[in-house]
């Protein structure tokens, strides 16, 4: 079972991004998200842990599918993966401190440029097939030595 959820929240053409103060990802853009709490579902889990980061109280979020990865060669945890719309007409002004770090709006050419390197590593390859497929994948990372070796993608089946 995976224990952990991250979704990423687009409004335009730019994702809200959180910069994490505590590992892992410390210093890092991602999503935002979190551990599952026992008795909860990863939607339930998400819709909470979008709130608890920024306060925004998302009703639909979109399942993109998985992440999973591997270290030093034992395939160590994942994370059930999300993707919520945010409309134009909500205004939510970044920067903005919280907790966990800092929230802020990113361009997605920005998130996405190949010279980036302060976002987690790992999505620039999962992103863009986020945004242009409406299809669920299994995003599998490889790291090794504490550096990102591998990714692969491939289409998940969803039972009905």
């Amino acid at each position: 079972m995976l224990r952990y959820t991250i979704c990423f929240i687009k409004q335009g053409n730019k994702i809200l991004l959180l910069n994490r103060e505590k590992p892992d990802w410390m210093g890092m853009w991602n999503g935002v998200g979190g551990k599952i709490e026992a008795g909860e579902t990863p939607i339930e889990n998400i819709k909470r842990e979008i709130y608890e980061e920024t306060g925004i109280e998302i009703e639909k979020v979109e399942d993109k599918g998985i992440v999973t990865w591997t270290v030093d060669g034992v395939k160590t945890g994942g994370m059930h993966l999300y993707l919520a719309e945010l409309p134009m007409t909500v205004l939510y002004e970044t920067p903005r401190k919280t907790d966990e770090g800092i929230l802020d709006w990113k361009e997605i050419d920005w998130i996405l440029h190949p010279d980036n390197i302060g976002v987690a590593h790992n999505i620039p390859y999962f992103l863009p097939i986020m945004l242009r497929e409406d299809s669920c994948y299994e995003y599998h990372c490889v790291f090794e030595n504490g550096r990102l070796v591998e990714v692969s993608s491939n289409p998940l089946v969803l039972k009905p």
